[in-house]
């Protein structure tokens, strides 16, 4: 039997677009990535259930022609049209597998493949994972580690690994965020006589990178961002690390640490009753906690209008176009896969070693007819 057609109908964030290569790297068959050009006020096809290419600039993006694939993967609610599009060219053949929140309900794929941040609803073709799925491998950040160990060697051990991202959601990032970021990694540093090796993302503010610049008290590799870098060092960094510090709003950056099985600390990046923590208490249920966690934290949270607003629309509004992202700090911090940074460890039950990725895949195959 010749290997299934595959194609990746490419998401519109970095961290989705990794998740997506990841998944189709490891499935081991030929892929094509199609990016796509969206028209604005596109996502009007996919508010109305559409199937058809309304949504993008057809002259911009890749071409959609035959042979049409048996296999679809892709994530994000503007490329949902353009998905079932494709079935449909294809006399239903072709198999839909989407990742993450979807608009339309899971009936419309064949696969759903989710993580407990999304409150997608209970289907037979719902698959939902611990964490999202990633591309860390032990053989690469055995190739990582070997490359930048010469690098770094001039750091001292241990060396403790600060992977920074930004604002997110109801969760703010600004100068408070960054001022507490290094104030607290370098508490630990000292605990630990540790070096620091700081990475940055697309979306780190220069307040935080300008924070850690600034600080001479404890030894350092900087690492500012610069896209489609060959020499970003990230991996290196993940590879090499003791332990790793990873601000709390990327579950992306979150499920690649817990990948390397290195003790992982995350950073609230929110303060107060605006703080992860509480949210976390929140998404628990307990209430008294989440009050008590606000009213015990004397630091200031950052403000800004896009993460206020997004906070209503989890409160006041229809939850299930955001995402609550405390949900997986919940399962992280109570499966003991994970502690927040500057709280004391709390033991929790041991974290079974699933491999999500390795479900992904046989869920997928079972889609594929053989034969």
């Amino acid at each position: 039997m010749s290997e299934p057609r595959v194609w990746v109908l490419d998401a519109y964030r970095a961290g989705e677009r990794t998740q997506l290569r990841a998944l189709a790297t490891a499935l081991g068959w030929p892929f094509e990535i199609k990016r796509l050009c969206y028209r604005r006020f596109g996502q009007a096809s996919a508010l109305l259930l559409r199937n058809d290419l309304s949504g993008i600039d057809r002259a911009a993006s890749d071409p959609l022609v035959p042979p049409w694939p048996d296999l679809v993967l892709s994530i994000g609610m503007r490329n949902e049209p353009v998905a079932r599009w494709i079935r449909d060219r294809s006399g239903g053949r072709a198999k839909l597998v989407f990742l993450g929140r979807q608009w339309a309900d899971p009936r419309h794929f064949d696969l759903v493949i989710t993580t407990p941040q999304y409150p997608v609803p209970e289907r037979a073709n719902v698959l939902r994972n611990a964490l999202p799925l990633h591309g860390v491998t032990r053989a690469r950040l055995d190739a990582a580690a070997q490359l930048w160990a010469p690098r770094l060697a001039h750091l001292r051990r241990p060396w403790l690994a600060v992977n920074i991202g930004g604002t997110s959601g109801p969760y703010a990032f600004g100068r408070h965020a960054a001022a507490r970021l290094v104030r607290d990694t370098l508490a630990l540093a000292r605990a630990r006589g540790a070096s620091l090796l700081v990475s940055s993302s697309a979306r780190t503010p220069a307040c935080a990178l300008d924070a850690f610049a600034a600080q001479r008290e404890v030894p350092m590799q900087l690492y500012r961002w610069r896209r489609d870098d060959p020499d970003n060092p990230y991996l290196g960094f993940l590879a090499l690390a003791d332990e790793v510090i990873v601000t709390a709003d990327s579950i992306s950056m979150l499920a690649e640490a817990h990948a390397t099985g290195k003790p992982l600390y995350m950073f609230d990046t929110g303060a107060g009753r605006f703080s992860m923590r509480h949210d976390m208490h929140r998404a628990a249920g307990e209430a008294q906690a989440a009050r008590a966690r606000a009213r015990a934290d004397a630091d200031r949270a950052d403000h800004a209008a896009g993460a206020l607003a997004y906070r209503a629309l989890m409160r006041l509004g229809w939850s299930y176009l955001s995402r609550d992202i405390s949900r997986l700090h919940l399962r992280l911090v109570r499966s003991g896969r994970a502690v927040w940074l500057g709280d004391p460890p709390t033991p929790g039950p041991e974290a079974p070693d699933t491999d999500d990725m390795a479900r992904a895949t046989a869920a997928i195959r079972a889609l594929i007819p053989r034969g």
